[in-house]
């Protein structure tokens, strides 16, 4: 057990490294979801005006969508970054070291959950600065829950088709996918002023439950009705996109 809690915390260490060493390399999944945030409340910040949308500030109500969003972006560069090593060959020498693959897994994946913490504040900073609403100790207390749960997810997803393509060339599929999963939800306005196709989509995607978990500190109140469903979907999104990584880790060089 030490010698498996010391294996993942090189691992994750070696990942923050990388965005010391390269710091260009971490601009994109910081600014542009602040980007996102503050464009789209500038473009359509009147929309809270619509009857039926609740009168709340429209970038408090948008940037729980953001915050997921740099949960994604990190994610998906830590997949990428697994392939990166795989294609130069470094993963396959952590295979024949004598750690269990799943702890290999586990450090890799788990450095998302660190990594985000930098552009989750610096997308905060700048919110707060533009009128973002504060959510409570209780709405940040489940902010630093909820994303890094989220980046986590995102980075197993990106690690299982990373593992499954074992190139770089897979980066836009895990961008992509985890862009949708976020796209098509309450993103922009209340479930009942979606058009009918999209409001279908939205309250069969998992994420919605993440995003209106968040909102709830940000528009209202933190309640324990909103909280348990998003705490719930990202434990069985970890579990199941873990599991899928956990599949292509241990086939990997049999």
């Amino acid at each position: 057990m030490t010698q498996s809690i010391a294996v993942t915390g090189a691992l994750m260490r070696r990942a923050l490294n990388e965005v010391v060493r390269v710091p260009g390399a971490a601009v994109p999944g910081v600014v542009a979801p602040t980007i996102f945030l503050l464009g789209l409340t500038a473009a359509f910040g009147k929309l809270t005006e619509v009857r039926g949308f609740g009168g709340e500030d429209y970038i408090s109500f948008l940037a729980p969508v953001t915050l997921l969003q740099c949960a994604g972006f990190t994610g998906a560069a830590t997949g990428v970054n697994l392939a990166r090593d795989i294609e130069q060959g470094w993963f396959d020498r952590l295979l024949v070291a004598p750690t269990p693959r799943v702890v290999l897994l586990g450090g890799v994946v788990l450095s998302a959950a660190l990594r985000v913490l930098l552009p989750l504040g610096f997308l905060l900073t700048m919110g707060f600065a533009f009128g973002l609403n504060f959510p409570g100790v209780d709405g940040m207390l489940l902010v630093l829950i909820l994303v890094p749960a989220y980046a986590v997810v995102a980075a197993c997803w990106g690690a299982s088709i990373a593992l499954r393509f074992r190139t770089q060339a897979a980066g836009p599929l895990i961008q992509s996918v985890m862009f949708m999963f976020i796209l098509f939800t309450a993103s922009y306005a209340p479930l009942a002023l979606l058009a009918p196709w999209l409001e279908a989509v939205a309250r069969v995607n998992p994420v919605n439950q993440v995003i209106e978990g968040l909102r709830s500190g940000f528009v209202a109140e933190v309640s324990w009705h909103e909280t348990w469903p998003a705490l719930l979907t990202v434990l069985g999104m970890g579990l199941f996109f873990g599991a899928l990584a956990l599949r292509g880790v241990r086939r990997t060089g049999q």
